[in-house]
């Protein structure tokens, strides 16, 4: 399995190509890019959008169909843009719009669909809305947000908690009143029960459609509406060594999660489907969430897609794990379409959760041919391409606020988020001629996309070879899947369309496994194995070392229906 066939990296790859009869999102690969870790061109230590559109032509040299870009509008970075202060404006620390502008036509240039993520639950304290809704009780926008009389003991309207610690509700002297935050204080919630709100955030929408973007992601949308009698949260009964925070302690069944949300998502796709085939994947966190991905996305009139944590929190790769979340999905009439990322801005990095023992660079190729296997979208989080591991931040250069207020018992957020290493002989990386916001991990520099490029056996490059093999092959960009083995650390599936059929298979034990399926190496001709694209000359396995996979087709019938 060692004979890789190298590929030049070719922005002609990015993924232009659609199945026939199927919209472009339908087994799309998007690459997610975190703005402020991206590329820094004025030496502020903070990325900014010249920077990503200095370097659309790695993302495109990949061979994905779309970037989704984490918030840039104006924001006071109390959560590093996920506290909006203006919907329809890009902050200056990233730029101008003439910058997303001028970002959006390039993409497009090279074949890049262009995503950005919509944050409606929830706002910043410093956004006009919200200064006005705290004024008085009567005001236009009194009830934009959510308010609440205290109880008769002054202590909050409900036992609802937030997600970074402590109470989800805040008093302000002015209305004396709480409003409602899931987040810190400064991220007061949004009355969606409110026609108004909505119309206003559908007008935001249409800001950035008008200016050419493909689609949104939706960031904590379940979080988007609360039960108006403001119920208390039932316990979750959850033991205390797997509690960090009042959040984990609760059902939250009343302060997020209500029916209300699909007839919202409703009104976005309307909105979208004015202007063509668009993209909208919903952000589904909790416990349980998968009742509510299925409700977001049934039908022709919701979301396209949606993603959970299964994957991002998960601190074992298990195959039980691989298929409780596949299964879930099983193409169904009505049923939406899922998506799945290994790695994001949220979660610590798959490699180094997944690895153990095993040698990383090799498990993040692997991880990687998995990805690229499973039916649905695929989400590679910036730095994936390279097999980054989580980088060591020291708790004096943390900026994540749940990673300090919780310190030492949450990991935090800021090792997925340090600068993308580009070059290992310039200060940071090549990522800045400035002090970086957050520091570069020293393990990094010799996972450099230049160090990398230069080795054909790279991650970066085995990227490259599975992403042209699955633009290539409609059994792994659209095909049905069924599960072949999963037990003795052998997880096996089928993809397949019409008469193209791929065998899927991977070793994610710790010893030597034996499995071939039906009609072994006679039957099947090995594709690719984590080490990249093969010859198609070379041996099928008989046996997989650990953390190994290969993707095999079966050999179609000649005329006299002999195997070729």
């Amino acid at each position: 399995m060692s004979d890789v066939i190298s590929t030049a990296s070719d922005t002609s790859l990015a993924g232009t190509a659609e199945p026939s009869g199927e919209p472009w999102w339908k087994g799309a690969v998007i690459y997610q890019i975190y703005p402020r870790s991206y590329r820094d061109t004025t030496g502020d230590g903070i990325g900014d959008l010249k920077g990503i559109c200095e370097k659309l032509d790695h993302v495109a040299s990949l061979g994905v169909d779309a970037i989704w870009l984490s918030p840039f509008f104006t924001s006071p970075m109390h959560d590093y843009g996920y506290d909006v202060a203006d919907y329809c404006d890009v902050d200056p620390i990233f730029g101008t719009l003439e910058d997303f502008d001028a970002l959006v036509e390039k993409a497009h240039r090279l074949g890049l669909k262009v995503i950005i993520d919509q944050v409606y639950s929830h706002t910043s304290d410093e956004h006009p809305w919200f200064a006005e809704s705290r004024e008085d009780r009567t005001n236009p926008k009194a009830d934009w947000y959510v308010w609440a009389d205290a109880k008769p003991d002054g202590s909050p309207p409900s036992n609802w908690q937030s997600v970074f610690g402590g109470p989800a509700w805040q008093w302000d002297a002015r209305r004396k009143q709480y409003y409602m935050h899931n987040f810190l204080t400064s991220q007061p919630d949004l009355n969606l029960h409110n026609r108004a709100v909505q119309d206003v955030l559908l007008d935001a929408a249409r800001f950035w459609l008008d200016r050419g973007v493909d689609g949104f992601r939706l960031d904590a949308i379940n979080f988007a509406m609360h039960d108006r009698k403001l119920t208390d949260n039932p316990p979750s009964g959850l033991p205390m060594d797997r509690v960090t925070r009042p959040f984990d302690m609760q059902r939250h069944v009343n302060s997020m999660s209500q029916p209300e949300v699909p007839a919202f998502l409703e009104r976005i796709r309307a909105l979208l489907d004015q202007y063509g085939v668009r993209f909208t994947v919903a952000e589904v966190g909790g416990p349980q969430p998968l009742g509510e991905m299925k409700a977001f996305t049934e039908g022709e009139a919701r979301l396209n897609s949606a993603y959970s944590f299964d994957f991002l929190y998960a601190q074992d790769l298990t195959i039980g794990t691989v298929q409780d979340s596949l299964s879930a999905w099983s193409g169904a009439e009505g049923e939406g379409w899922p998506s799945w990322a290994f790695s994001n801005h949220d979660a610590p990095r798959a490699v180094s959760r997944w690895s153990g023992a095993h040698d990383q660079r090799q498990v993040s190729r692997l991880l990687m041919l998995l990805l690229l296997s499973l039916r649905g979208n695929a989400f590679i989080y910036q730095g994936e391409e390279l097999g980054l591991p989580q980088a060591d931040v020291p708790f004096e250069a943390l900026k994540d606020p749940e990673a300090i207020e919780n310190w030492p018992h949450t990991l935090g957020r800021d090792g997925a988020r340090t600068p993308m290493p580009w070059t290992d002989d310039a200060p940071f990386f090549g990522f800045s001629r400035g002090d970086a916001w957050l520091p570069p991990d020293p393990a990094h520099g010799p996972l450099c996309v230049t160090s990398q490029e230069a080795s054909p056996g790279s991650c970066l490059n085995v990227t490259r070879q599975l992403l042209r093999l699955r633009q290539d092959a409609q059994a792994l960009r659209i095909g049905a899947q069924s599960f072949l083995h999963g037990s003795n650390a052998i997880l096996a599936f089928e993809r397949s369309v019409e008469d193209d059929l791929i065998v899927c298979a991977f070793n994610l034990g710790d010893v030597e496994a034996v499995w071939r399926p039906e009609g072994g190496g006679e039957k099947w001709q090995v594709l690719a194995t984590q080490d990249g694209v093969v010859d198609s000359a070379a041996a099928f396995p008989g046996r997989l070392a650990p953390k190994t996979g290969y993707w095999a087709r079966r050999k179609r019938l000649s005329a006299d229906n002999e195997l070729d």
